[in-house]
């Protein structure tokens, strides 16, 4: 396939793309001081390589099984395998032999780097279509993370399938991507070059919402976004009006039958890096102490998931529930969150090959 070679060899590093994908999101918010201090500590020579198109983050890791889907580098992979310390564990999965060639080298310079009896992290190669032939078990994982590769897969719904059958429940799919302001035509996803940079293979910002219904995930929540700008002049003609967006999204592996009340919630303040306030997602900030109510989708998600013990909860005797979304889904249009954050970021590239 034509985008597995174009990153597995063909790009030397982030320099090589030709869009501001790679570091369109990182000035969305200010980093956490334990991921900043993890990553200044990942060999530069991984850090070279990373491709990715933002900075997929969730709160409260420690003690977490986490699969990186596309993990390119390993960049992610050693952040976060830092993260969850020596108790959790981090999986790499990437289609590219390179690419987890060269990870596995570094396993064992980050274990000492963190002061680690045994490695926590390994590489696997596969295709996030099919995690299960890679050996990922169902029901197995606490946390999936992506960083701007499923626009580089045809097949999308295979790869939320199969992340939602990895998940354990209360699981969450936590992952930045590339996406379009309205649908990729076919003569855009045959072109190789566009398919590499991601733009050929963005799913359109609305698609995504009914993807994760029909394979069972909640609601997709919308946590940063940031235009992304493309440099070459060629392919800005081939994509014509079409306008692409990094937006970073968290889904939920909810039971099959949950509430349908909401809830007043408390948030107690008590995970790390976040003692006075928890930036959920762009819809959803719990300031300490400070009783919210929230929808019933969103109390599932809080009583489900691994941040149950960190918020009280006080359900409603009203119906309130509003999870299915409304027309415009505004408040997850990535393009507008932009314009409200006001956030696109240039990066030099090179402009032909």
């Amino acid at each position: 396939m034509y985008f597995k070679k174009y990153y597995g060899c063909r790009l030397e590093s982030s320099c090589d793309l030709q869009t501001s994908a790679t570091s369109c999101s990182l000035a969305c918010s200010t980093l956490p001081r334990s991921l900043t201090e993890a990553l200044s500590l990942i060999h530069p020579d991984v850090i070279k390589r990373f491709f990715g198109c933002g900075l997929p983050f969730p709160a409260k890791l420690e003690g977490c099984r986490v699969l990186d889907l596309g993990s390119g580098s390993g960049r992610d992979c050693f952040a976060f395998s830092k993260l969850v310390g020596p108790s959790g564990h981090v999986t790499g999965i990437d289609m590219t032999e390179q690419l987890i060639t060269a990870s596995r080298q570094f396993v064992e310079y980050h274990q000492k780097k963190f002061g680690y009896e045994e490695p926590n992290v390994s590489f696997v190669q596969g295709y996030m279509e099919k995690l299960c032939e890679a050996g990922i078990q169902r029901d197995s994982m606490d946390i999936l993370i992506s960083n701007c590769v499923i626009c580089l897969c045809p097949d999308k719904r295979a790869v939320l399938q199969q992340a939602y059958d990895v998940l354990k429940d209360g699981g969450e799919l936590y992952f930045s991507d590339m996406y379009a302001s309205s649908v990729i035509p076919d003569h855009m996803k045959q072109d190789p070059v566009l398919w590499g940079e991601g733009m050929g293979g963005s799913l359109f910002w609305k698609d995504l919402i009914s993807l994760a219904h029909s394979v069972g995930f909640s609601t997709p929540r919308l946590v940063s976004a940031s235009h992304i700008e493309v440099h070459n002049i060629q392919l800005k003609e081939k994509a014509g009006d079409i306008k692409y967006a990094s937006g970073t999204y968290r889904l939920f592996k909810l039971p099959q039958q949950p509430g349908r009340s909401g809830a007043a919630v408390i948030y107690k303040g008590t995970i790390p890096d976040f003692p006075d306030q928890l930036d959920f997602d762009s819809s959803h900030c719990f300031k300490k102490d400070v009783e919210v109510e929230v929808d019933a989708e969103m109390t599932a998600i809080i009583q489900v998931s691994r941040f149950s013990s960190d918020f009280t909860v006080r359900m409603l005797d009203e119906h309130k529930s509003d999870s299915e979304p409304t027309p415009q889904c505004c408040h997850l249009n990535p393009f507008l969150l932009a314009d409200r954050w006001g956030s696109s970021m240039k990066q030099c590239s090179k402009t032909s090959r």
